[in-house]
């Protein structure tokens, strides 16, 4: 296995690991923004009022997502499984 190779991977890896988890970070991102914005104009200080709703949004984007997650997580491993077979004796 050359560095070309395990570098692919690793990149081939990362990109996965970002389509993946980059929808759910960005809802939580936008939702805590949202919340924040919120609880300046009105001064209410609670720490615990951004959980909640992050909460629910990111369990409900993981709901509507997961079919894309499921594909992209089925693409990545057939073609480690191709990648594994190429490299035999």
């Amino acid at each position: 296995m050359s560095d070309q190779m395990v570098i692919a991977i690793i990149r081939d890896a990362f990109w996965h690991v970002i389509l993946i988890c980059g929808p759910l970070l960005l809802v939580s991102l936008v939702i805590g923004l949202v919340i924040s914005i919120f609880q300046a104009a009105t001064s209410i200080s609670e720490q615990t009022l951004t959980f909640v709703p992050k909460l629910l949004a990111v369990f409900i984007v993981t709901v509507l997502i997961m079919p894309f997650i499921i594909g992209t997580l089925k693409t990545y491993t057939i073609n480690m499984f191709k990648l594994i077979e190429t490299m035999g004796p």
